[in-house]
């Protein structure tokens, strides 16, 4: 199954996606885009066009667990996306992946401008793959 991931943010939104095997995933986008609606539209056409079959959404909860106005932001995006699409829409926690897409950009010496472009793929890529890891167990 072709699964897309969604690391949610304020201005920026990291996209990545698996192969049918769902072995891999791969950092796939970045979107700026700070309108809801319009974010939703255009990820909604990233998952038509990729044929797309499901789609996991980073859940940021608080390091202790319990979720604040960000997770709820992640929810009712979620929501909204199921809708326009009609997918099966999942929520993945999301706590440490964007340290660890740092730390990733780190060991690549990924910077400046460049580390900005990606790092939001990159978060996407690892929700997306602990996704896969979690359900292959």
């Amino acid at each position: 199954m072709i699964i897309l991931s969604v690391d949610l943010g304020k201005a920026r939104t990291g996209l990545a996606i698996c192969d049918k095997t769902e072995m891999l995933a791969s950092p796939l986008a970045q979107i700026h885009e700070k309108n809801i609606e319009h974010l939703i539209d255009k990820v909604a056409n990233v998952a038509l066009a990729r044929e797309v079959e499901m789609i996991v959404v980073g859940l940021p909860k608080n390091m202790d667990g319990s979720e604040g106005e960000s997770a709820q932001d992640a929810r009712d995006f979620a929501t909204k996306l199921k809708e326009k699409t009609g997918l099966l829409v999942r929520m993945q926690d999301e706590r440490g992946t964007t340290i660890t897409a740092h730390k990733y950009l780190n060991a690549t010496n990924t910077r400046g401008k460049k580390r900005k472009n990606v790092v939001d793929s990159v978060a996407a890529t690892i929700i997306l793959q602990n996704y896969l890891d979690s359900k292959n167990r």
